[in-house]
Parts: structure tokens; sequence; C-alpha cells
């Protein structure tokens, strides 16, 4: 049976500190927060692309059993992807806040696969809550 699915509606991430993620999906990933129905937790929502999708940040305190952890980046385990127009612009972005391949701080480490078995290229960081973040282009323009 097709259930007929049409399109991603909405991707959702466990966090510790709702207004620290705040700032990183809006000042890292520049993501516009969007209306939130009165929940009974805390938590923020934020339009993802043009298309409808969005990102839905969930408060769950810190025994969520869902959370990372202190792991590392890492491209196989769970994550979401994001596509920007460019390659070289977005890296360049997060350069510019201080994310490097070789930065001693997790959270500020990127991994980059410009020429990855995917056939698109890819960047991967973390959030401030060790979600993985892919964020890939159509090709790369560097």
């Amino acid at each position: 049976m097709n259930p007929g699915i049409e399109s991603l509606h909405h991707v959702s991430l466990p966090v510790i500190d709702i207004e620290r993620s705040r700032r990183f999906y809006r000042d890292v990933l520049g993501l516009s927060e969007i209306a939130r129905p009165p929940f009974d937790f805390p938590g923020a929502w934020f339009a993802l692309g043009t298309a409808g999708q969005q990102l839905h940040l969930i408060a769950g305190g810190t025994t969520t059993p869902t959370f990372r952890g202190s792991k590392p980046v890492d491209s196989r385990d769970i994550h979401f992807a994001v596509r920007v127009g460019s390659f070289a612009a977005a890296r360049k972005a997060l350069e510019a806040l201080g994310y490097a391949v070789d930065a001693a701080d997790d959270l500020m480490r990127m991994k980059l696969n410009p020429r990855a078995t995917a056939g698109f290229p890819q960047i991967y960081i973390l959030d401030p809550d060790h979600n993985v973040i892919e964020i890939n282009a159509e090709r790369l323009d560097e």
C-alpha cells in the first residue's frame, strides 16, 4: 500500500537549553523562527527552506535517552541534511564563525567532504546538543 507521501514535513530534535539552541539555529544556520502551538513543554519551531519544511526543537531535559551525549561529529550517525546554494559560501560562513576542520572543540569542528561518494559536497557540524547536521550543495563550487 502506498500512503501517498508528498514531502518531509519536519524534523524534531531533543535539546537541553532551548535558548542556546535557538541562538545556534538562528545565528549559525540562519533559520527563521516560526509560530509554535502552546504545548505544555518548551520548544521552538523554525522554517527549513521554502517548501514548508520545519525544524522542531523539543526541550527534553538532561535525561532524554535520545541525546548523542558528547560524541564527536560523525557522518554515519543520525543526522538531517539541508541543501545550500553554494558549498563554498557555506564553508566560508562557518569559518567566519570560528568553525574549522581541526578545531579542538567538537562543537566548532566541521567535517568536509567536498567530493563525497554521495555525489554532492557535504559539510557536517554539531549543534549545541551534539545533534549532527549535514549541509550539502548540488555541486562543488570552490
